[in-house]
């Protein structure tokens, strides 16, 4: 038989695959409850973050149901998938894990704003402030703010004045708009998030305005921090699909 080509998987993707294995073994039956995130993450070693990426993935599949004050119910149990993964198929934005992409944003675009405050020009500050002001708009009509949230972190990267952190910041919202991060946000985004974000955004531009790149660092530090707390919460209700 001919070798097929082996393809790196993302952590949380081996992760949500032992737990299939164990569905499909009887180990957790169909309608049975999944042990808790913490005590998953301590039996296969990994973090709960990797380990709520993977039940999210899973989720996505229609796999398990997560039922809020009650816990995670497997809902259909199916062999894994024998298709070949190519590289590629692997590494596009939509299979990065959503906490992975968070600490990645963390890292990043905390260096693109403070680079943004030293070169923005008056008609960049005007792209963020737009995008600040979409998002405003947005939520005031109880809509998830997010195309405002893209357009206010797109104009920051483009106004830190290199090509190649903007395409990376451009990959994270391909990401962002992904199955996986939007069912995530199904749970962990709700009106008082928004407002929380809308601030942060506030700061970010405030120091940007000022051309204080110190400011800027660490202001969009803190906005992306509270946005990795705010998704590392405990499970609440999303809307059924």
């Amino acid at each position: 038989m001919p070798l097929q080509t082996v393809a790196p998987q993302r952590l949380y993707r081996q992760i949500a695959e032992q737990v299939r294995q164990l569905m499909v073994s009887g180990e957790f039956a169909l309608g049975s409850r999944l042990p808790a995130e913490r005590d998953l993450a301590m039996q296969l070693g990994v973090s709960r973050p990797s380990v709520r990426e993977a039940l999210i993935a899973l989720e996505v599949e229609g796999m398990i149901e997560v039922r809020t004050g009650s816990g995670i119910y497997v809902q259909r149990i199916e062999p894994p998938s024998k298709s070949v993964v190519t590289e590629a198929d692997a590494n596009t934005p939509a299979e990065w894990g959503p906490l992975e992409v968070m600490s990645a944003r963390l890292l990043v675009e905390a260096e693109v704003a403070a680079l943004a405050a030293t070169q923005a020009h008056k008609s960049d500050l005007k792209a963020i402030k737009a995008g600040l002001q979409q998002m405003k708009l947005e939520a005031a009509r109880d809509q998830v703010p997010r195309e405002g949230d893209e357009a206010f972190h797109e104009a920051i990267a483009q106004a830190c004045g290199n090509s190649v952190l903007l395409d990376t910041v451009q990959r994270y919202w391909q990401a962002r708009n992904g199955p996986l991060f939007e069912r995530l946000g199904d749970y962990f985004e709700h009106p008082e998030s928004w407002q929380a974000a809308i601030g942060e955004h506030q700061q970010v531009l405030l120091a940007i305005e000022a051309h204080d790149a110190s400011a800027a660092r660490k202001a969009m530090q803190k906005h992306l921090r509270q946005a990795y707390k705010r998704y590392s919460a405990s499970w609440r209700r999303a809307p059924a699909r």
